[in-house]
Protein backbone atom coordinates (compact mmCIF):
# COMPACT_ATOMS: atom_id res chain seq x y z
CA UNK A 1 0.00 0.00 0.00
CA UNK A 2 1.77 2.96 -0.90
CA UNK A 3 2.12 5.71 1.48
CA UNK A 4 -0.07 8.95 1.94
CA UNK A 5 -0.87 11.34 4.73
CA UNK A 6 -2.91 9.02 6.66
CA UNK A 7 -0.23 6.04 6.70
CA UNK A 8 2.82 7.45 6.91
CA UNK A 9 4.83 7.27 10.21
CA UNK A 10 4.94 10.43 12.60
CA UNK A 11 8.01 12.67 11.55
CA UNK A 12 7.61 15.75 13.13
CA UNK A 13 10.32 17.76 12.43
CA UNK A 14 9.62 16.43 8.74
CA UNK A 15 6.46 17.66 8.54
CA UNK A 16 7.24 21.00 9.99
CA UNK A 17 10.17 21.70 7.15
CA UNK A 18 7.74 20.44 4.84
CA UNK A 19 5.21 23.22 5.82
CA UNK A 20 7.68 25.64 5.84
CA UNK A 21 8.88 25.17 2.65
CA UNK A 22 5.78 25.52 1.16
CA UNK A 23 4.34 28.27 2.72
CA UNK A 24 7.64 30.21 1.53
CA UNK A 25 7.11 28.24 -2.16
CA UNK A 26 3.66 30.01 -2.53
CA UNK A 27 4.27 33.11 -0.85
CA UNK A 28 7.25 33.30 -2.92
CA UNK A 29 4.49 32.67 -6.08
CA UNK A 30 1.48 34.50 -4.99
CA UNK A 31 2.58 37.20 -1.90
CA UNK A 32 1.74 36.37 2.01
CA UNK A 33 -2.23 36.56 1.27
CA UNK A 34 -1.69 33.19 -0.81
CA UNK A 35 -0.48 31.78 2.23
CA UNK A 36 -3.85 29.95 3.79
CA UNK A 37 -4.01 27.40 5.92
CA UNK A 38 -5.72 25.50 3.16
CA UNK A 39 -3.52 25.69 0.27
CA UNK A 40 -0.35 24.80 2.79
CA UNK A 41 -1.94 21.67 3.57
CA UNK A 42 -2.49 20.44 0.02
CA UNK A 43 0.79 21.59 -0.67
CA UNK A 44 2.52 20.16 2.19
CA UNK A 45 0.12 16.79 2.01
CA UNK A 46 -0.91 17.17 5.56
CA UNK A 47 -4.49 17.78 6.99
CA UNK A 48 -5.24 20.88 8.06
CA UNK A 49 -5.30 19.49 11.85
CA UNK A 50 -1.63 18.60 11.01
CA UNK A 51 -0.78 22.24 10.29
CA UNK A 52 -2.37 23.85 12.85
CA UNK A 53 -0.34 20.56 15.10
CA UNK A 54 2.76 22.16 14.18
CA UNK A 55 1.84 26.08 14.06
CA UNK A 56 -1.75 26.94 15.89
CA UNK A 57 -3.05 29.57 13.04
CA UNK A 58 -2.09 31.24 9.84
CA UNK A 59 0.04 33.79 11.57
CA UNK A 60 2.09 31.58 13.53
CA UNK A 61 3.09 30.23 10.32
CA UNK A 62 3.98 33.39 8.64
CA UNK A 63 5.62 34.02 12.18
CA UNK A 64 7.33 30.51 11.66
CA UNK A 65 8.43 31.58 8.12
CA UNK A 66 10.10 34.59 8.85
CA UNK A 67 12.04 32.82 11.93
CA UNK A 68 13.28 30.58 9.30
CA UNK A 69 14.87 32.73 7.27
CA UNK A 70 15.87 35.09 9.82
CA UNK A 71 17.95 31.91 11.29
CA UNK A 72 18.89 31.36 7.57
CA UNK A 73 20.83 35.10 7.38
CA UNK A 74 22.22 34.38 10.66
CA UNK A 75 23.56 31.13 9.36
CA UNK A 76 24.96 33.01 6.64
CA UNK A 77 26.18 36.02 8.46
CA UNK A 78 27.93 34.09 11.14
CA UNK A 79 30.08 32.10 8.51
CA UNK A 80 31.05 35.00 6.94
CA UNK A 81 32.40 37.10 10.13
CA UNK A 82 34.19 34.33 10.76
CA UNK A 83 35.59 34.04 7.71
CA UNK A 84 36.77 37.60 7.89
CA UNK A 85 40.29 38.02 8.80
CA UNK A 86 39.38 41.96 10.09
CA UNK A 87 37.45 42.22 12.88
CA UNK A 88 36.25 46.12 12.69
CA UNK A 89 33.16 45.90 10.40
CA UNK A 90 32.99 41.95 9.83
CA UNK A 91 29.07 41.91 10.84
CA UNK A 92 28.59 45.28 8.43
CA UNK A 93 30.36 43.06 5.92
CA UNK A 94 28.55 40.21 6.35
CA UNK A 95 25.06 41.96 6.49
CA UNK A 96 25.67 44.01 3.09
CA UNK A 97 26.57 40.98 1.63
CA UNK A 98 23.48 39.26 2.62
CA UNK A 99 21.43 42.01 1.34
CA UNK A 100 23.03 41.99 -1.87
CA UNK A 101 24.18 38.79 -2.39
CA UNK A 102 23.25 36.30 0.10
CA UNK A 103 21.01 32.99 -0.71
CA UNK A 104 18.58 33.91 2.11
CA UNK A 105 17.37 37.87 1.32
CA UNK A 106 19.43 39.38 -1.27
CA UNK A 107 18.53 40.89 -4.20
CA UNK A 108 17.87 37.67 -6.34
CA UNK A 109 16.31 35.91 -3.96
CA UNK A 110 12.62 34.76 -3.55
CA UNK A 111 12.88 35.50 0.01
CA UNK A 112 13.27 39.21 -0.34
CA UNK A 113 9.81 39.65 -1.59
CA UNK A 114 7.98 37.65 1.48
CA UNK A 115 10.72 39.84 3.62
CA UNK A 116 8.73 43.19 2.49
CA UNK A 117 6.03 41.82 5.23
CA UNK A 118 8.23 42.79 7.64
CA UNK A 119 7.08 46.84 7.14
CA UNK A 120 3.28 46.10 8.09
CA UNK A 121 2.77 42.62 10.43
CA UNK A 122 3.98 44.08 13.50
CA UNK A 123 4.44 40.81 14.79
CA UNK A 124 7.49 40.54 12.00
CA UNK A 125 8.51 43.51 12.75
CA UNK A 126 9.23 43.15 16.18
CA UNK A 127 10.89 39.77 15.41
CA UNK A 128 13.19 41.52 12.90
CA UNK A 129 13.75 44.47 15.63
CA UNK A 130 14.73 41.84 17.97
CA UNK A 131 17.35 40.01 15.65
CA UNK A 132 18.93 42.71 14.65
CA UNK A 133 19.33 44.41 17.84
CA UNK A 134 20.55 41.34 19.42
CA UNK A 135 23.42 41.28 16.29
CA UNK A 136 24.28 44.54 16.91
CA UNK A 137 24.85 44.05 20.55
CA UNK A 138 26.92 41.12 20.00
CA UNK A 139 29.00 43.06 16.89
CA UNK A 140 29.28 46.24 19.47
CA UNK A 141 33.29 46.03 19.93
CA UNK A 142 33.67 45.80 16.05
CA UNK A 143 30.64 47.33 14.09
CA UNK A 144 29.64 50.04 16.97
CA UNK A 145 30.80 52.98 15.08
CA UNK A 146 28.12 55.24 13.04
CA UNK A 147 30.13 55.18 9.77
CA UNK A 148 29.73 51.16 9.90
CA UNK A 149 25.89 51.78 10.94
CA UNK A 150 25.34 54.41 8.06
CA UNK A 151 26.46 51.41 6.06
CA UNK A 152 23.99 49.27 6.92
CA UNK A 153 21.51 51.45 6.30
CA UNK A 154 22.33 52.31 2.90
CA UNK A 155 22.38 48.59 2.30
CA UNK A 156 18.76 48.74 3.99
CA UNK A 157 17.83 51.59 0.90
CA UNK A 158 19.09 49.74 -1.41
CA UNK A 159 17.36 46.34 -0.77
CA UNK A 160 14.36 48.26 -0.35
CA UNK A 161 14.49 50.29 -3.81
CA UNK A 162 15.26 46.72 -5.37
CA UNK A 163 12.62 45.15 -4.05
CA UNK A 164 9.63 47.88 -4.32
CA UNK A 165 10.77 48.87 -8.51
CA UNK A 166 10.68 45.20 -9.10
CA UNK A 167 13.77 44.55 -10.55
CA UNK A 168 15.10 41.00 -11.10
CA UNK A 169 18.57 41.05 -11.61
CA UNK A 170 21.45 43.57 -9.71
CA UNK A 171 21.98 46.25 -12.44
CA UNK A 172 25.27 47.55 -12.80
CA UNK A 173 24.89 50.67 -10.55
CA UNK A 174 23.58 48.29 -7.97
CA UNK A 175 27.05 46.48 -7.73
CA UNK A 176 28.84 49.80 -8.08
CA UNK A 177 26.68 50.82 -5.07
CA UNK A 178 27.59 47.21 -3.30
CA UNK A 179 31.57 47.56 -3.71
CA UNK A 180 31.72 51.14 -2.76
CA UNK A 181 29.29 49.87 0.88
CA UNK A 182 32.06 47.35 1.00
CA UNK A 183 34.81 49.83 0.76
CA UNK A 184 33.30 51.81 3.35
CA UNK A 185 33.43 49.67 6.21
CA UNK A 186 37.37 49.62 5.93
CA UNK A 187 37.89 53.22 6.67
CA UNK A 188 37.83 54.50 10.16
CA UNK A 189 35.51 57.84 10.29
Amino acid sequence: MPENRYTRAKQPEQVRRALLDHAAAIAMDHGVAGVTVQAVAEAAGVTKGGLFHHFGSKQALIEGLFADLLARVDAEIDAAVEADPKPRGSFTRAYVNAVFTGKAFGFATPWAALSMVVVTDPPLRKLWNDWIKTRLKRHRQTDGAPDLQIVRLAADGAWLSYVTTGQTRMSAELRAVHARLLAQTYRRS
